[in-house]
C-alpha cells in the first residue's frame, strides 16, 4: 500500500433513548459532509482500489456517499473489526490489505484519529482530533508501522 485515506464518519443524528449506537444514520448535514469528502477526493485525484468500512449505519452511509462522488466504483468491504477498534487493531487489519495501492478506511473516533497519530508520529496518545467527515491522506513507504507514514493532506468539511 502506498496511500492510505482515513475517513471519519460524517455527522450522525444523536442517540435516542433505546436506540442502538450502530443504527444511527447520518444527519442531513452529515450527508452533505460525506458528499463533500468525496468531491474533495475526486478534485485531488484520489481513486482508492478498495474501501474498508465499519458496519455501523453512519459509516456505511458516509462511505457510500463519499465513494459515490468518485469517477470509478470502489469495492466496499464491511469489516466488523473497525467498529470500536484501537489503533493497534486497525493497524493489524490494514496489514492484511498491503496489496492495495490506495486504500480508504471509513471508521470512528477515537480509533481513526489515534491511528493517524500512530502512523505519522509513532505514538497514539499524541492525537489532535478529527472532526466528523474529516479525512487524512497518508503516504506510506515500505512497511506499515508506527511513525512510517507522511501526512500528505488533512481535510475537514
Amino acid at each position: 500500500m502506498h496511500e492510505l485515506i482515513l475517513l471519519r464518519h460524517a455527522e450522525a443524528i444523536p442517540v435516542q433513548t433505546g436506540d442502538a449506537d450502530r443504527a444511527r444514520p447520518l444527519s442531513e448535514r452529515g450527508q452533505q459532509e460525506a458528499e463533500a469528502a468525496g468531491r474533495w477526493l475526486l478534485a485531488h485525484g484520489k481513486q482508492p482500489d478498495r474501501a474498508l468500512c465499519s458496519p455501523a449505519q453512519r459509516t456505511r452511509q458516509t462511505a457510500e456517499l463519499a465513494l459515490g462522488e468518485l469517477a470509478h466504483a470502489v469495492p466496499l468491504q464491511l469489516t466488523e473489526g473497525i467498529y470500536d477498534a484501537t489503533p493497534g487493531e486497525l493497524l493489524a487489519l490494514l496489514d492484511q490489505h498491503g496489496d492495495a495501492g490506495t486504500l480508504v478506511l471509513v471508521g470512528h473516533n477515537p480509533g481513526v484519529e489515534r491511528l493517524v497519530a500512530l502512523l505519522v508520529e509513532g505514538r497514539s496518545d499524541d492525537y489532535r482530533g478529527m472532526p466528523p467527515g474529516g479525512l487524512a491522506v497518508l503516504h506510506l513507504d515500505g512497511t506499515l508501522e508506527p511513525g512510517s507514514a507522511r501526512l500528505d493532506a488533512f481535510w475537514s468539511p
